[in-house]
């Protein structure tokens, strides 16, 4: 995505996950107490990002997925939604991809549509629209690009073919595998008003 944009001229910075460099130099997940301050060190390297576009792998919200807060009421919960809210295009990972081991946190295939779930659930909760992301290769990176394009228009712009009707056939198709079709396809049409270019646009990624 960043270096397609970059070839529109624009200045992307790309901020990488915090949590799995602390993983690395730790050797182990955090623990729940631990988890609010790498939150905060993800979306301060988000702001601190220069460009006209950010692009954040991954938030703050997946700290918290990682680290089994399960969200609990009170300050960390309500940042972890501000900070969701503040970007201005969520991208969320579709399941196609076949579940690969990183040695860190990612614990199982058996954890990936739980997890799935709960992103989904607070996504929600703190009023955050999010796009689901499919394809492979160059066939996801067109989607995400395509994402970008409903909210940023002056960043990145889709050619409509004459005939798209083969084309929605196959998101219908992927919105059935992800088990819950009606909220996908609400969720495809429910993207944020482009009319005004932010500045910077903040993409966030979320990946299982």
């Amino acid at each position: 995505m960043a270096e397609r944009l970059r070839a529109q001229g624009h200045a992307v910075s790309v901020v990488d996950e915090v949590l799995r460099d602390w993983c690395v130099r730790a050797g182990r997940l955090p623990r729940p107490e631990e988890a609010e301050a790498i939150a905060r060190e993800q979306e301060a390297r988000v702001d601190a990002a220069p460009g006209d576009l950010v692009i954040a792998d991954t938030t703050a919200l997946m700290v918290a997925v990682y680290a089994a807060l399960l969200f609990p009421e009170g300050r960390f919960r309500q940042f972890l939604q501000a900070s969701q809210r503040r970007y201005h295009l969520t991208l969320l990972m579709g399941l196609d991809l076949p579940w690969a081991a990183d040695g860190l946190h990612r614990v199982g295939p058996q954890v990936q549509s739980p997890v799935d779930a709960l992103l989904r659930e607070q996504l929600q909760q703190a009023g955050v629209g999010w796009r689901v992301v499919y394809g492979q290769g160059e066939a996801r990176t067109l989607a995400a690009l395509e994402a970008v394009a409903a909210v940023a228009p002056w960043a990145w712009s889709v050619p409509i073919p004459a005939d798209t009707s083969g084309r929605w056939a196959r998101l219908r198709a992927q919105c059935e595998k992800c088990g819950d079709a009606d909220c996908e396809h609400r969720l495809f049409t429910g993207l944020s008003d482009p009319s005004a270019p932010p500045d910077p646009a903040r993409v966030g990624s979320l990946d299982r």
